[in-house]
């Protein structure tokens, strides 16, 4: 075979080669750059979930802590909420709403409790009713 001829062949062959390296670094980068917006975007998603589950549960246990009510209507929010999570989180955390959910009601259906009785209730660690909660939240954010 003539020189030339051979020359030209490993010529056209690196040049494909280089070609070939430059689009698959390419995609290789664009493909990581796709899954870490993603995970973003679920990360972001999740704490915003968890964030209104917070605040509403947070509300709902100092009112069921002044008023008892055996009445639904405001458990609605938080219910919905809780349906909502059911669709994204893992079941540590739907546990951890669930028992949240569950220590609202019973504290509705107890009898008030007067600012001297919330106190010492405080005290005894009565109003930690979402630590855990919050705490498989943590877990669940920091997986993702």
């Amino acid at each position: 075979m003539d020189s030339a001829f051979l020359s030209a062949i490993f010529g056209l062959v690196g040049v494909a080669i280089g070609g070939l390296t430059s689009f698959l670094t390419s995609w290789s980068i664009q493909r990581a750059q796709l899954r870490e917006k993603r995970r973003e975007f679920e990360r972001g998603r999740r704490e915003a979930i968890y964030s209104d589950f917070i605040a509403e549960a947070s509300r709902l246990y100092g009112d069921a802590l002044s008023h008892e009510k055996d009445d639904v209507t405001d458990m609605v929010k938080l219910y919905a909420m809780l349906g909502r999570m059911r669709l994204v989180a893992p079941r540590a955390v739907i546990t951890a709403a669930e028992r949240a959910m569950d220590a609202i009601i019973d504290t509705y259906l107890a009898p008030n409790r007067s600012l001297h009785e919330m106190r010492e209730f405080a005290k005894q660690g009565g109003m930690n009713v979402l630590v855990a909660f919050g705490e498989a939240c943590r877990d669940d954010l920091s997986g993702i």
